[in-house]
């Protein structure tokens, strides 16, 4: 009859390892995808983001500008500038 043999510890801890860096990043993939499509849908978020946080709204921009030859940030500044948020 075969002997069982428990599992070495090295494999124990990589396979532990492994999983943690599989939720880590899947984790942060949803974070970055909420975000994503939160300034892609909301006008108002992407003011908050232009207040506040101003480097992560121009990396959005670069991406659509580049990506999609978008002209958001065009239409965001004259809508902002006409209801006089900026």
């Amino acid at each position: 009859m075969l002997e069982k043999k428990p599992k070495s510890r090295l494999k124990r801890v990589l396979g532990l390892t492994a999983a943690t860096i599989f939720v880590a990043e899947s984790i942060g993939i949803a974070v970055t995808y909420g975000l994503w499509y939160k300034l892609n849908t909301e006008r108002d978020f992407r003011l908050y983001m232009y207040k506040n946080y101003n480097w992560v709204l121009e990396g959005y921009y670069q991406v659509g500008e580049r990506v999609g030859g978008l002209k958001t940030r065009e239409l965001d500044t004259a809508v902002w500038t006409n209801e006089g948020k900026i």
